[in-house]
């Protein structure tokens, strides 16, 4: 499989590691349309904050549970002229290359500069997709290539799905000094292949509108269809008598019908057939709409009488929040159509280039429409993201203009501090329990929740036969020894015991299948 290099490569593709775990600060729910200080509960979340350290702070509670991630990037086109700084040069992304890349961040190209932006963050999305998840991202001609050679890297080539190819543009622009574009790219990769089940596409009304006869015998609309299949079979060669004036139809040389003789006694009789409008043409298969309703395999191709355009998106944008900066947002029908394709009513849906909030709007429309309990995570850095990203997401709950709202709420986080301190030792401020539920998941990989079990109150939770304590105070030294060995009250095939210091003999910890980690030294850093 060919590999992408380009400058500064070797510096950032393991810089996910380095990535500062930071604690996500909750500053306001918003439900029903009211804002106060309480969690809502909900799922729902809108972060404030650089998305590569955004993104490290959700893997203790959503590392391999999110089911769609969809993506709109920057593009890389050069355009800088607007809000959403498309060509990576943006102060915070520079300041980051330079102290990552170093010195040599000055030589960059704006596709190097750009692929050393992606990388990480691609490298944590991977991280966060569920097994039987998929990711879609948004670009154009301008990093395509680059961006399916990087994520065939990543999520490995046998994991690429499709390039979908979306109709962004309804009419010509005269100003091109080319072609006129008429098409984005959004690139899809499942975590695992096998793994991803698609559901099927909404049909359309163009695609309903050739069910047009009705027999009013309750089994509703149909179309006339083909009776013949590609694949021969003797067994689909044979006469069909037209039962009005008894002439007998053979299928063409070579060609045979896609049912048996006996199949085609029973349709005769449940009149499935159509002998065109004189009632004496050859037999053609009624159609039913009842039995196409389900939907239609999604095509490569998005068409934007379907999911609509970069026009209408802005459109419906501003009438949302009047005079929005965005020049060309997606329209929240386009990021729809991939939830229903990629997604169940109960899952969640990360975003984390979120930008005006179009696929937070997406998640809440579609909830509204059948009923279900999807959750978006979203996360701008810019600082717009309370004044266009929360706010737009306020209104489309609320509504807006004669828009009914959706209903529904969410939680507005910052990043707040480190969890680690630059000397390597833990950040106090942070409380302990952020630090236990760090812990807890650094050794298992799962989300620390309230334990049902009765022990001590250094205890964190029990995970395959293994019962974790973090055994810390702030203004004393731990110590683990016989007397708190008496105050543990899990039976575990092991324990892992977390400490300022431990008194206990190797052998009695061999013994007992007691393994002691020293506060803050052997605590991993992910």
């Amino acid at each position: 499989m060919p590999t992408l290099h380009w400058i500064g490569k070797e510096k950032v593709i393991n810089h996910h590691l380095d990535v500062p775990y930071k604690i996500l600060e909750h500053s306001y729910g918003f439900h029903n349309g009211t804002q106060n200080d309480k969690k809502t509960q909900s799922g729902n979340a809108i972060i404030h904050g650089d998305n590569l350290e955004a993104l490290k702070a959700l893997l203790p509670e959503y590392e391999g549970k999110i089911k769609c991630i969809y993506i709109d990037p920057p593009y890389n086109t050069g355009n800088e002229n607007w809000v959403y700084n498309d060509n990576v040069n943006d102060p915070k992304i520079t300041k980051w290359l330079g102290k990552i890349v170093g010195k040599e961040s000055e030589d960059l190209s704006r596709h190097d500069k750009w692929l050393c932006m992606m990388y990480p963050r691609l490298k944590l999305l991977h991280k966060l997709l569920s097994n039987d998840g998929a990711i879609f991202i948004s670009i154009d001609d301008n990093e395509q290539a680059n961006l399916k050679l990087i994520c065939d890297e990543i999520f490995g080539g046998g994991n690429f799905v499709a390039n979908l190819i979306w109709e962004k543009n309804y009419s010509p622009r005269n100003d091109a000094k080319y072609f006129s574009a008429s098409h984005d790219f959004i690139v899809v990769y499942a975590k695992f292949k096998n793994s991803w089940k698609r559901n099927l596409a909404p049909r359309t009304d163009k695609q309903n509108k050739f069910y047009k006869y009705d027999d009013n015998d309750g089994r509703g609309l149909w179309r006339p269809d083909n009776v013949l299949v590609k694949s021969f079979s003797e067994a689909g060669v044979f006469g069909i008598k037209n039962p009005n004036n008894g002439k007998e139809y053979f299928p063409p040389k070579g060609s045979c019908y896609r049912f048996n003789e006996e199949k085609s006694k029973q349709m005769l009789a449940e009149n499935r057939f159509y002998f065109g409008k004189d009632g004496n043409g050859k037999p053609q298969l009624k159609r039913y709409l009842f039995e196409v309703n389900d939907g239609v395999v999604p095509q490569t191709i998005l068409k934007y009488d379907e999911v609509s355009h970069n026009q209408e998106g802005k459109k419906e944008l501003n009438k949302i929040i009047e005079g929005n900066v965005f020049d060309s947002p997606k329209p929240y029908q386009l990021v729809e159509r991939i939830l229903q394709i990629a997604t169940n009513p109960n899952d969640t849906i990360l975003d984390s280039f979120s930008g005006s909030g179009t696929t937070a709007h997406a998640v809440l429309n579609l909830n509204k429409q059948d009923g279900g309990n999807r959750k978006f995570i979203c996360i701008e850095m810019e600082d717009y993201a309370e004044t266009i990203t929360a706010e737009r997401v306020k209104r489309v709950i609320k509504g807006y203009g004669i828009t009914e709202g959706t209903g529904g709420s969410f939680d507005f986080y910052t990043l707040g501090q480190p969890m680690f301190l630059d000397d390597g030792n833990m950040n106090e401020a942070v409380g302990v329990e952020k630090i236990r539920q760090y812990v807890y998941y650094t050794e298992t990989q799962m989300p620390l929740t309230t334990t049902q079990y009765k022990d001590n109150a250094y205890f964190l939770d029990k995970y395959n036969d293994t019962s974790y304590y973090f055994y810390y105070e702030k203004d004393e030294i731990t110590t683990v020894n016989h007397k708190f060995l008496a105050t543990m009250k899990t039976k575990s095939e092991q324990y892992i015991i977390y400490a300022d210091n431990c008194l206990l003999t190797k052998e009695f910890m061999t013994k007992h299948n007691i393994v002691f980690k020293k506060i803050p030294r052997d605590i991993t850093r992910f």
